[in-house]
C-alpha cells in the first residue's frame, strides 16, 4: 500500500528525513518510533504530500506525485498530532469533514455521509458530545474527535501521528483497540508514530526506528526493540523482556 525510495525532506537548512526506504503491505500496522526530533512526523507528512520531498512515494502502486488531492484523500486519511480545530464547530460537523473527498464540488453531504459520521462517533464513545463545540472539549476529547474525522474518511490507509497524545490510559487502549479492530475487519493499513515503545511493540506488526532522520532499524518488534538499539538511540538505560504474549516490554532502569 505504501512504498518509499530514498525519501528525504529538507526544512530550512536542515535535512530532517534522509533517504528513508519503507514498505507497508496491505493490512499491516507499521509504527514509526524514535527520539524527539528524529523526523517521525515529517516522514508522515511527506507520505501524505504535505511537505516537499525528494525520492519516490508509491501509494497502492501509483506514484503519489501524480495523484490529485481528492484522489489522495480517498487513499490516505491523516490525523495530525496538533491539528487546528475550529472552536465554534460542533463535534459532529468536524467529523463530517472527513466525508469531503466524497462530496461533489458545490454539493452537500448525503444521508450516507451523515450516517458514517454518526457511526464513527459512536465507535469512539463521542455520541454524547456530538452537539458540543470543539472549543469546549478537553485535550483527550479533541484527540478522539481528530481520529473520528480520519475514520469518517473511510480510506484504506490511516496515517496517525501520535494518536494517543493527551489520552488517559483507558482511552489510549480504547483508541488503539478500535484502530486494530478496524484494521482487521476492513483490511485497513495503518501507519502511526508512537512515543511509547511498549505500546508500539504491543500493537504494531512492524517497527521503523528513526534517528537523526535516518532509518536505523526495521522489522518485527522483537528485532527493533532491543536493549542495544534503544539504549544507543534513546540514550536510555532499559531492560527489555518478553511480555505475557511474547512481545517486548521496555522497562526503564535507574542509573
Amino acid at each position: 500500500m505504501i512504498e518509499t525510495g530514498g525519501l528525504s525532506v529538507r526544512l530550512g537548512e536542515r535535512e530532517v528525513v534522509r533517504d528513508v526506504d519503507l514498505r507497508v503491505r496491505k493490512g499491516e500496522w507499521l509504527a514509526i518510533i524514535g527520539p524527539n526530533g528524529a523526523g517521525k512526523s515529517t516522514l508522515l507528512k511527506a507520505v501524505m504530500g504535505l511537505v516537499a520531498h525528494r525520492g519516490d512515494v508509491m501509494l497502492s502502486g501509483r506514484p503519489g506525485a501524480g495523484l490529485k488531492p481528492r484522489e489522495r484523500a480517498r487513499l490516505l486519511a491523516y490525523a495530525p498530532q496538533t491539528p487546528a480545530l475550529p472552536p465554534d464547530m460542533t463535534v459532529f460537523d468536524y467529523a463530517l469533514l472527513g466525508r469531503t473527498p466524497y462530496i461533489p464540488y458545490l454539493g452537500r453531504e448525503s444521508r450516507h455521509d451523515r450516517e458514517v459520521a454518526a457511526s464513527v462517533l459512536d465507535r469512539l464513545d463521542l455520541t454524547a458530545l456530538a452537539g458540543r463545540h470543539v472549543g469546549e472539549l478537553s485535550g483527550g476529547e479533541r484527540q478522539r474527535v481528530v481520529l473520528a474525522r480520519a475514520l469518517a474518511q473511510q480510506a484504506p490507509v490511516l496515517l496517525l501521528d501520535e494518536p494517543t497524545t493527551a489520552l488517559d490510559l483507558g482511552h489510549q487502549q480504547q483508541v488503539l483497540e478500535l484502530v486494530d479492530r478496524l484494521r482487521r475487519a476492513d483490511g485497513l493499513t495503518v501507519v502511526t508514530t508512537l512515543h511509547d515503545l511498549t505500546v508500539a511493540g504491543l500493537y504494531a506488526d512492524a517497527l521503523l526506528l528513526l534517528a537523526d532522520g535516518h532509518a536505523v532499524a526495521s522489522g518485527k518488534p522483537a528485532q527493533v526493540l532491543t536493549e542495544e538499539l534503544v539504549g544507543r538511540h534513546f540514550d536510555a538505560h532499559v531492560k527489555i523482556e518478553p511480555g505475557p504474549d511474547g512481545r517486548p516490554v521496555v522497562h526503564l532502569v535507574r542509573g
